[in-house]
């Protein structure tokens, strides 16, 4: 399945030919991703899978599924591709330039549509399965914020996790209506400087700090 920034030869993974369901996730990304869940139909999905109608079901049972499953296979992407980017670096405040600079690498392509899970999200009704995944994409990079803001001793990690998260959402919404990579590097470059001006924690606090919260799962 491709996200903005991967593509994959059509019907081939790693040399094999695609099964029906991943040939069905295949084209509800593209799909999804480029028009929106609601705005695309399950014939319109299973015409470009080039597969039965039946297969839709078997694999998935409902479009709702297959929406959740959408989200959650860029989900787990994503968190493999920041994942891998952050092992080259070895300070909170270079990670988390890391961040922002992997967003701006992928907002700078063409079929860049701004941010899968604020898209599926702002779709779905609070409660389904979708929304679900969407909100579980959204903790992981709270977490990996809030772990971040804690490595670096600051004195309110929460506070500055919170406004990292949203330099990030507004860098993504911001590249996707024509501020393309620029709009990414000012917010990497607003996050540096947040990273440098929060204050550390004194001894006292970090002694009384309650224990870390858990970090962001590879899945």
């Amino acid at each position: 399945m491709k996200v903005a920034g991967e593509r994959i030869p059509a019907g081939e993974v790693a040399g094999s030919k695609l099964s029906a369901r991943e040939r069905l996730l295949d084209a509800a990304d593209d799909l999804f991703y480029e028009f929106g869940i609601n705005n695309v139909g399950i014939e319109r999905v299973i015409e470009k899978a080039g597969v039965a109608k039946a297969s839709l079901y078997d694999c998935f049972g409902s479009k709702e599924e297959l929406a959740r499953s959408y989200v959650e296979i860029r989900d787990v992407r994503r968190r493999a591709r920041i994942t891998a980017r952050l092992a080259g670096f070895s300070t909170p405040r270079e990670k988390v330039r890391a961040v922002f600079d992997l967003l701006a690498e992928i907002a700078g392509q063409t079929n860049f549509r701004g941010c899968a899970f604020n898209r599926a999200g702002a779709e779905s009704i609070p409660g389904s399965k979708v929304r679900g995944a969407c909100e579980q994409a959204r903790d992981w990079m709270s977490l990996l914020f809030q772990g971040l803001a804690e490595d670096a001793g600051v004195a309110n990690p929460g506070e500055l996790a919170r406004s990292l998260a949203l330099l990030y959402d507004g860098a993504s919404t911001s590249a996707h209506f024509g501020g393309g990579a620029a709009a990414v590097a000012a917010a990497r470059d607003s996050a540096d400087l947040l990273m440098r001006s929060a204050p550390v924690a004194s001894r006292r606090q970090a002694q009384s700090t309650t224990p870390r919260r858990r970090q962001p799962s590879r899945r």
